[in-house]
């Protein structure tokens, strides 16, 4: 069966049209916005923790699809003598840090999902199985997560974990804010009502804001005079105070733009003014479709022309 060139090539322009004009407007209206003024977060005050390890029990207790540690996991104070980092079965945990400002008197630091008010892993996800909601939680709905894991990725404080174990229906594990049981209902998180040094204050994020800046201009000698969270990333619904520079504590010298207000644009120009590249690789693809019988037939029509000769 013959097929001519300019018709093949009309059929491509035209498959790759409809390709482009429908894949621009839903990838131009996607965008993104970080405005939100009402939304819940939580202030860390890392002078007062005394690495007691409570808010590792409370999260382990309230959800259900952790796996069950004894008590006794929680009182041993010996996991602190080595860096570690939230995991499938862990969605938060208390590292221990040397004090250079008085030494014998270490300082702790809890860490969890950020909760970033322009989430790169909202943003990463191709399947929308991660959505920041309006109270500040940034939540996961498994059945729509495909394991691409491009969250992982995308997260600049590396949390998001994988079940590599679960080989039948892994998911992605992180912190979820106790948004199903509690944030969501109004209540605090359990980790935040565990605290027996109310280390952890819950609130609307503009007023913590506040009461950060409060503490940090009557006690100036005692904090680092910045907030970490208030702008890093553009913002996240956790916030630290801490009498240590925030990188001896491990968390990470960010800039203040999300990283999502650098890659959307990007991928929304590829869509707005380009061709996509579903279209592209459709392009190549007829190409090479199209002109491999005719390489085929030449290759034969050679050897032939070899073997009269």
């Amino acid at each position: 069966m013959s097929i001519d060139r300019r018709k093949f090539l009309k059929y491509l322009g035209g498959l790759g049209s409809l390709t482009l004009f429908g894949r621009t407007s839903s990838a131009h209206a996607s965008g993104h916005s970080i405005r939100m003024p009402d939304q819940y977060g939580v202030l860390i005050d890392t002078t007062l923790c005394v690495g007691c390890r409570s808010c590792e029990k409370a999260c382990n207790e309230i959800n259900e699809d952790l796996p069950r540690k004894p008590t006794q996991f929680f009182k041993d104070k010996s996991v602190l003598d080595k860096r570690r980092r939230m995991d499938f079965d862990s969605y938060t945990v208390i590292n221990r840090y040397q004090n250079q400002r008085v030494p014998g008197n270490p300082v702790y630091a809890k860490f969890q999902c950020m909760h970033c008010n322009d989430a790169a892993c909202v943003s990463a996800c191709i399947v929308g199985a991660l959505t920041k909601d309006e109270n500040g939680a940034v939540v996961y709905d498994a059945w729509k997560c495909i394991g691409c894991r491009y969250c992982m990725a995308a997260c600049p404080f590396q949390v998001p974990a994988y079940e590599y174990n679960n080989i039948l229906t892994p998911q992605v594990r992180k912190c979820t804010f106790c948004f199903e049981k509690r944030t969501s209902k109004g209540k605090i998180p359990a980790c935040v009502q565990s605290c027996p040094m109310e280390a952890m204050t819950f609130g609307k994020r503009r007023d913590l804001i506040k009461m950060a800046r409060k503490r940090i201009k009557k006690y100036p000698d005692q904090y680092v005079h910045h907030i970490y969270g208030e702008r890093e990333v553009g913002g996240t619904s956790w916030l630290y105070l801490s009498s240590l520079p925030f990188d001896k504590i491990d968390l990470p010298k960010l800039g203040y733009t999300s990283l999502p207000s650098y890659t959307e644009p990007i991928q929304h120009a590829i869509f707005k003014h380009f061709i996509p590249p579903l279209a592209w690789y459709g392009l190549l693809g007829g190409f090479m479709w199209f002109l491999r019988p005719k390489k085929e037939k030449t290759e034969t029509a050679q050897d032939e022309k070899g073997i009269k000769k």
